[in-house]
């Protein structure tokens, strides 16, 4: 949890209507391709409206995937203020023991201020190639990569400009990402530790892989909101948030995807502009929304394919719910504190073992039907019910799962899982995990017909899909 709580009031006392939030909620939970995990509403410097759809806790770190990427530029701006770092100077100049293998001219032009907004040339997503051509020194495999363009002239969603301006930052300050953030940002913010991936090199990766409290999304946005004072102490140079949202480049079209309203407004440095306000976001619906018209900030994860759906909804209820000034409604802001104390996510159906077949699943063994991340499962019995261990699809990956009676089943060991379902007939077994320091849910089926066992993942996991990598890397490398 974060080391002291945000100032708090009822939505009315700060102009929010009670029953905007209300429709927010009955949308999002009306909408068959979204999985909310977790919102918070901060309007006039106060957290007016929190919940967190059970089995997710506040208390919990959440894989934030693309939204890593607003703390990344955040650290950039920090180094930069202590004359650490240039955003004019030529990405080269950082690696000087690369500068014989780099000939190409645009790679050589390429500036820190462009990869920090995307705009490196390049007309594609290049990770597969930066870590393909060297994978013990991606940023060398980055800048072997020609760009298309000259540098500054073209946008492109490309991993590697982030993680090259994580690489940067890391190399002139000497530390981890996390461990740099941690006295100028994380600490005086009330965040604490946070949680990095990290690649072979030993590199936090930059662009993706931190994992953080939406609490901790809520008090990044409010910084930026405030032009990076917080509580009276300036964390962040005067202006920053400003230069970091302003469009740095022109975005429109460059997601070759139709229905893109709010990925078509432009980049700044590591922000998105919007359509109201400017965000970071991340794979499967992590979202930092600063809403300066509205003097509001926005924080939510969850796991959906349909992040622009996802944002139409905000803009559709929540936004016509910030007025002016102060409105009554002592009785609303009751009722949505109760609905937001309660929000939890169905569980999956299914019910006790059958009794006329409990004999023929003891000890049962299933093995894995195509080419999910499960090869093989067994399903076993104590004093205490049932357990099914499941074996991935890399060396060493098994994971067991305790089997509940009803509603969804914890347990923090050997990670934070979250079961349930049960026996849907007398010969199948059908279970939903969710992992629950990420987005990401598995459905399982097991068949004692033909003894096979059937799994995928709801929303495919971005960094690899191992049973036991889906938590947060505590002091893993």
């Amino acid at each position: 949890m974060s080391a002291f709580a945000l100032p708090s009031s009822g939505p009315a006392a700060q102009g929010v209507d009670a029953s905007g939030v209300h429709a927010f909620l009955d949308a999002l939970e009306a909408a068959p391709e979204i999985e909310p995990h977790s919102l918070m509403i901060l309007r006039h410097g106060h957290l007016v409206a929190s919940g967190w759809w059970a089995p997710y806790t506040p208390d919990r770190p959440h894989l934030l995937y693309s939204l890593s990427k607003s703390f990344t530029g955040t650290a950039a701006a920090l180094a930069e203020a202590e004359g650490l770092l240039d955003f004019a100077a030529p990405v080269i100049s950082y690696f000087p023991e690369f500068e014989a293998d780099i000939t190409d001219p645009r790679s050589r032009a390429m500036l820190v201020r462009h990869v920090a907004s995307m705009s490196s040339g390049h007309e594609r997503e290049t990770v597969d190639e930066a870590y393909g051509t060297d994978p013990a020194e991606p940023v060398r495999g980055f800048l072997l990569t020609p760009p298309d363009r000259d540098p500054g002239t073209v946008f492109a969603y490309n991993q590697p400009t982030t993680y090259t301006l994580g690489a940067i930052v890391q190399r002139v300050t000497g530390q981890p990402l996390s461990a740099y953030l941690r006295p100028r940002l994380l600490d005086p913010l009330g965040i604490g530790e946070v949680f990095w991936l990290r690649d072979r090199t030993g590199r936090e990766i930059g662009f993706s892989g931190l994992h953080a409290t939406t609490d901790a999304v809520a008090r990044l946005g409010r910084l930026y909101l405030d032009d990076g004072v917080w509580d009276g102490r300036r964390l962040l140079p005067e202006g920053w948030p400003a230069r970091a949202s302003q469009p740095h480049i022109a975005t429109a079209g460059a997601m070759g995807e139709v229905d893109r309203q709010d990925w078509d407004r432009g980049y700044g440095y590591q922000f998105w502009t919007s359509r109201h306000g400017y965000r970071g976001d991340g794979a499967y619906g992590q979202f930092c929304l600063v809403l300066p018209e509205h003097d509001a900030v926005i924080a939510a994860t969850a796991a959906t394919e349909r992040m622009q759906d996802f944002l139409n909804l905000v803009w559709r209820h929540l936004l016509p719910a910030f007025g002016p000034g102060p409105l009554p409604g002592r009785a609303a802001d009751a009722s949505l504190a109760e609905r937001l104390a309660g929000l939890t996510l169905p569980a999956a159906a299914g019910g006790p073992a059958p009794a006329e077949r409990g004999e023929d699943w003891d000890a049962a063994q299933f093995t894995a039907v195509g080419d999910g991340p499960v090869r093989a499962a067994g399903l076993a019995r104590d004093t205490d019910g049932w357990t099914l261990t499941l074996t991935g699809a890399g060396d060493g990956d098994e994971l067991g799962l305790r089997i509940g009676a009803g509603g969804w089943t914890v347990a923090e060991e050997p990670l934070p899982t979250a079961v349930s379902g049960g026996w849907t007939d007398a010969g199948t077994l059908a279970l939903d995990v969710v992992f629950l320091e990420t987005p990401h849910r598995l459905a399982l089926s097991c068949s004692l017909a033909d003894r096979t066992v059937t799994a995928h993942w709801r929303t495919q996991p971005l960094h690899g899909g191992r049973l036991t990598s889906q938590r947060a890397p505590r002091g893993s490398v």
